[in-house]
């Protein structure tokens, strides 16, 4: 029975503070639905605003540029976007903005590694080492540049991998940039026997550089004798190309110059070893044993 009462009377306050609190209760539900609405609406803004200003970037300037931009806009926008979305329910943004400011000495500290990175990513954009779609090795990987964001270079491999590198690690490191100029050499050694007839050998490899219309005729392809090694006379070829051009003639000249070699009796020799075996007879002596 006093429980029943208990409840009774819990319910009766419930409903008599509710009944006594109508308008700030619908104050607060509206403060609520306005802040919930500012943030709906602020993201699909800041997304559509900086989706349509990357487009038009890109059409005027280099598109690792335009995504480096538009990022930084696209955080700027969300930013405010809370701050009065933080307002609307109440929460006075002067005061959140001053305990913001003074916790950045502290989250400054925490963030070093973030911060260098955004610096790095300031630095990359300002000195444009390399642009999206240039082909580089930086920090240790080699991809496709995709993008460089606020933090991180995006790179995408050969084998369509996408790797995310810190742009503290791209900036603090080398940067080989392969897509750079419009031209590469390329660098072969082609070991040949010491049996080999050294004249024919050039002319048979000239033959080939001479027939490949994707070598450029300036720079001139240098074709010589790099070097007597341990077990062959290595050439060096050194033809120049069109950068688009470099993977597939490197691979055509491999095969080709293998194939003309062996049609010319040209021998390319190989790592060889010769195994020997020993018998201990029972005077003690070792005898040799032939291997069939």
């Amino acid at each position: 029975m006093e429980t029943e009462l208990l409840n009774t009377d819990v319910i009766n306050n419930m409903q008599s503070w509710i009944v006594n609190n109508q308008g700030l209760l619908i104050e607060y539900a509206v403060n609520i639905t306005a802040a919930l609405l500012t943030l709906i609406i602020g993201f699909m803004v800041a997304k559509m605003l900086t989706g349509g200003l990357n487009r038009l970037l890109r059409r005027k300037i280099d598109s690792t540029i335009a995504d480096f931009i538009t990022s930084l806009i696209k955080y700027v926008i969300l930013a405010f976007v809370i701050i009065a979305a933080l307002g609307r329910v109440g929460v006075q943004t002067a005061s959140f903005v001053a305990v913001v400011g003074a916790a950045g000495l502290a989250i400054g500290l925490a963030l070093q590694g973030s911060l260098s990175n955004f610096a790095a990513g300031i630095l990359l954009i300002a000195f444009r080492p390399f642009k999206a779609g240039d082909y580089i090795e930086a920090a240790g990987t080699a991809g496709t540049v995709n993008s460089v964001q606020i933090f991180t270079t995006v790179l995408m491999t050969p084998d369509n991998r996408m790797i995310v590198v810190p742009n503290s690690n791209v900036l603090n490191g080398n940067i080989i940039n392969y897509s750079k100029e419009k031209t590469r050499r390329i660098d072969l050694v082609i070991g040949v026997s010491y049996s080999a007839d050294l004249k024919k050998t050039k002319e048979v490899l000239t033959r080939i550089i001479n027939e490949d219309n994707r070598i450029l005729k300036e720079p001139e392809c240098r074709i010589a004798v790099g070097e007597l090694g341990a077990s062959s006379v290595d050439f060096v070829l050194r033809p120049w190309v069109q950068a688009d051009d470099y993977w597939n003639t490197r691979f055509d000249l491999l095969e080709r110059i293998k194939n003309e070699l062996d049609a010319n009796g040209i021998g390319i020799p190989f790592p060889q070893m010769d195994v020997h075996l020993f018998k201990k007879e029972a005077d003690g002596q070792l005898r040799r044993q032939d291997v069939a």
